[in-house]
């Protein structure tokens, strides 16, 4: 039986004493905690870490995070009780230094607080950006994601449980009959064989398979039609002991009509549950000496495989469900979003009513859409591509038919390592859908290069065993994004590169490449003409692809081994006349017509220039396409993220946008090695700070780096693990001193002399197709969002601080008070406006550790006698100011409107 609701929040001890055989690596005297060596910490604390078994080495290091970080706090940030701020102490502390006795459930009984309460609270205390680790932010990635997954089966599982009862008025999971049984199996099985527990789909098709094997075995007067209408396999007693042991285990019969009935309720391909059932769900039962059992299990069995499992992993203790535990309970929105169900038709009207978009029901439908997609395709060629192949000069079919098999044979391989035992089979059904996408892509990209070029013999391209690597990873990344979706997966993308987590154990990109050894660069020459070939590709696969495509560009393409550094050595040799891209082409729009069959047989051709694009006066013709298109693509995301960024801390200095991205463009042009094996995003902050400096901008890197993490799409690793030197990682600040300044210094400073550098052209970004028109509300008929009409207070005006004058929120009271205020507004002391302006930019966190590694700044705010209300005048004057610039500016483009 699952453990009992308990009404306190804190564990007995006995379940607590009982775990020490699973305590900490230490020995000796670090193997309990010893509460005299601690003296100089509060009671509590030491109290609190000997509840939580914590050593002697985790209580020193879980004191010093709280001194050190977090008792520095902003006290709006964190309102808890001191237990709960020093348990996520304890817990960082154990996170990293190996040494957790308890699991995750009972740290959580000892705390208060429930699963995202608590990873909440810990990600609130990273006040300085470096309080977590990367080790331990994946760690509690993992938990949420483990967590979202099991809450999405179970509360699937209840509304299967009350489907199936013939009482709905009685069919509270508590009551239905054996539902302890179905969802410890089911805990069971994904624990024992998935290595991957938070694969969502995997996980359903297997409950799916516990559901079938248990109904089948129920009283039919129990369960609603058409369940009961399959055929029992015996009466639902249970067996003996004695006559247990001497049954003859045989694989368990399945019931096709039951198992179809259950995947047709969730559009679920009922090949593939087939597989999971005779594969990893029959494995299961062997493993536990199920198979040859005609009744019920008994409950001990299971419940002793999963306990060991939960104290194995560490982790949250799933059978809490059973009883709505508060350690397990969902914030509202989560329910709301997983639990909503369509309202019935009040008017009578044959109305389709639309299905609930839960988390389940999201993926079935993407993979069901997927599987019609290419309901008529086969993962062999057809007999259009066959005709191409043989146009060739040299017939490239039995090289594709050869590279198709090795590589179908390292994927299904890697597949099965990556999620867990006895996955094999799912993984060759999803490497077959990815060989149908495959082989109809091709087919339309070499209709389509038929059509551009009017000739049928492309041998050079389909004999281009990079090309077709590239297009089949293409496929197969579409194929593996659609079956685990982005609803549930987190922090998978844009892993940092030097990140601690393993791809072994991630099937999100770029998971693909290291499968198949493919270069970064190579699979980016495909993605463009692969979104264009498969007119059945929906928006979000789009948007998923157009995401790789950045991904490599902002790190991927930069790691050592890369053919870019190659590329860009050959252009280098070509003279100083040749680049990667002009800047001249920069502010023209970015129009191409390179396809991959470009792409990949570059840079042996020269393009010829065109009218659009003509090359800068004494310019070589570029030699390669790919790298030509690559540094153009480049350099508007760069200049997009650092417009972005600047945009939040530096709306105040408009003057320095320009200065800082001819900084980042002649980086990324001239000192290209400084992108081996780091980020896109690392150079933008340094060139930011750097402009800032010479310049005499008061930007610290703190405020950046805290602007910066609080952005989409961003990874704290970034900034908190930067290459330095070959093996040595250490933070931003530590990277700018050492590297980036040391080896732009020269440059840096000819910024601040009286004859600055020329200044780089701003790339033309193309404008969003929805700017000027209706945007229709997906899901709706004839619901349209129309764009904000242009408006002097409009959002795309407004900034933060410009908002506060709609409602300021407090009385000045006396009149001295708005004497001061006029005689702030009206003063020519620049000088002194301008020191007090520096509050465009967000409150930096209160201290960064990392700060006083470097040498260009140091920790600690500086000491002011400034008043509140002093500041708030100079946001205020700084605030006017801005606003009467934008209305000059805006009658100044009514009076002169541009051609």
């Amino acid at each position: 039986m699952p453990p009992k609701k308990r009404s306190s929040g804190t564990p007995q001890k006995k379940e607590l004493k009982g775990n020490m055989k699973s305590g900490s690596p230490d020995s000796g005297e670090n193997a309990v905690l010893s509460p005299e060596r601690h003296k100089d910490k509060e009671p509590e604390f030491v109290s609190l870490s000997e509840e939580l078994q914590a050593t002697n080495p985790i209580c020193d290091h879980a004191w010093r995070i709280w001194e050190r970080e977090i008792r520095s706090m902003d006290k709006a940030n964190v309102r808890l009780p001191l237990i709960q701020q020093w348990g996520a102490c304890l817990f960082i502390a154990g996170m990293e230094l190996d040494g957790l006795s308890l699991t995750f459930t009972q740290f959580l009984k000892v705390v208060g607080l429930s699963v995202k309460q608590f990873i909440s609270l810990v990600r609130k205390m990273d006040v300085n950006v470096d309080t977590i680790s990367p080790k331990v932010n994946t760690a509690l990635k993992r938990l949420e994601n483990k967590y979202d997954v099991t809450l999405a089966l179970y509360q699937r599982f209840v509304k299967t449980c009350e489907k199936m009862s013939a009482e709905p008025d009685k069919a509270k999971v508590s009551s239905w009959p054996h539902c302890h049984f179905l969802f410890l199996c089911h805990l069971s099985c994904t624990g024992t064989f998935l290595q991957m527990e938070d694969d969502l789909v995997i996980a359903f098709q297997l409950l799916l398979c516990v559901l079938e094997f248990f109904t089948k075995r129920f009283t039919p007067s129990l369960l609603q039609s058409p369940y009961s209408d399959s055929s029992t396999l015996s009466p639902p007693t249970r067996t003996s002991r004695r006559n247990q042991g001497k049954a003859k285990t045989r694989p368990p019969e399945m019931d096709v009509q039951l198992l179809e009935t259950l995947c047709k309720e969730s559009d679920c391909s009922v090949d593939e549950v087939k597989n999971v059932y005779q594969t990893t769900f029959c494995a299961f039962l062997d493993s536990v000496g199920l198979s040859g059992l005609q009744g019920l299990p008994p409950l001990e069995t299971l419940s002793k495989q999963y306990e060991e499992l939960y104290h194995k992993n560490k982790d949250f203790d799933a059978r809490l469900f059973l009883v709505d535990d508060e350690t397990l309970s969902p914030s509202k929105t989560e329910v709301s979003k997983v639990e909503m169900t369509p309202r019935k038709n009040l008017s009578g009207d044959d109305v389709a009513i639309p299905v609930p978009q839960t988390p389940i029901r999201a993926a079935m439908n993407s993979i069901q859409q997927l599987r019609v997609d290419l309901t008529s395709v086969s993962d062999q060629p057809s007999s259009n591509l066959v005709v191409y192949y043989k146009n060739c000069t040299v017939d490239p079919s039995e090289e594709i038919r050869k590279r198709v098999e090795e590589l179908g044979q390292v994927f299904i391989k890697r597949f099965a390592q990556a999620v867990g035992q006895h996955c094999e089979g799912l993984g060759r059904k999803r490497f077959n859908l990815g060989a149908q996408l495959y082989y109809k892509v091709m087919e339309s990209m070499l209709k389509s290069e038929e059509k551009r070029l009017s000739v049928q013999n492309f041998s050079k391209l389909l004999n281009n065993a990079a090309f077709h690597t590239s297009l089949l990873a293409c496929a197969l990344e579409v194929v593996i994004a659609t079956y685990v979706g982005n609803s549930l997966k987190s922090g998978g993308f844009g892993r940092n590169l030097g990140a601690s987590d393993s791809v072994e154990t991630d099937l999100c990109f770029p998971w693909i490449l290291d499968v198949f050894q493919l270069p970064a660069f190579d699979f980016y020459k495909v993605i463009e003409s692969f979104i264009k070939a498969e007119p059945t590709l929906k928006h979000d696969m789009m948007k998923h692809l157009e995401q790789c495509e950045h991904v490599i560009m902002e790190s991927l393409a930069w790691k050592t081994d890369s053919p870019l550094f190659d590329l860009l050595k050959q252009s280098r040799e070509e003279g100083p006349g040749e680049q990667a891209e002009p800047p001249a082409t920069l502010n023209q729009p970015l129009h191409h017509n390179h396809t991959a069959a470009d792409l990949y047989l570059s840079p042996v051709r020269q393009p010829p220039a065109t009218e659009s694009e003509p090359l800068a006066p004494g310019t070589k013709a570029l030699r390669s396409n790919s790298l030509s298109l690559f540094y153009k693509k480049l350099y508007r995301m760069a200049y997009l993220r650092l417009k972005t960024l600047f945009s939040h801390l530096l709306t105040s200095h408009p003057e320095l946008e320009p200065i800082i991205w001819t900084l980042l463009q002649h980086t990324l042009q001239n000192e290209y090695e400084l992108m081996r094996d780091r980020h896109l995003d690392q150079l933008i902050m340094s060139a930011m700070y750097a402009i800032c400096k010479v310049k005499n901008v008061d930007l610290r890197f703190k405020t950046i780096v805290t602007t910066y993490k609080e952005m989409p799409n961003t990874n704290q690793e970034t900034f908190k693990r930067v290459l330095i030197r070959e093996g040595q990682y250490d933070s931003i600040i530590v990277f700018y001193n050492l590297v980036f300044m040391q080896k732009l210094k020269t440059n840096i400073l000819q910024y601040s002399s009286p004859r600055p550098p020329p200044l780089s052209p701003i790339p033309r970004i193309p404008c969003s197709p929805y700017k000027n028109s209706p945007l229709r509300v997906p899901g709706s008929n004839n619901v349209y969002v129309s764009p904000l009409k242009s408006s002097r207070m409009s959002p795309v005006v407004m900034t933060p601080r410009s908002r506060i004058l709609i409602s300021i929120g407090e009385s000045f009271g006396s009149a001295d008070k708005f004497q001061k205020i006029n005689e702030m507004v009206s003063s020519t002391d620049w000088s002194l406006k301008r020191r007090l302006d520096g509050g465009s930019a967000p409150k930096p966190l209160k201290r960064l550790r990392f700060d006083m590694d470097g040498q260009d700044e140091t920790d600690g705010s500086k000491s002011s006698g400034e008043s509140t209300l002093i500041q708030k005048l100079a946001e205020m004057s700084s605030t006017r100011t801005r606003m009467q610039e934008q209305k000059l500016k805006e009658e100044s483009v009514k009076e002169h409107p541009e051609p």
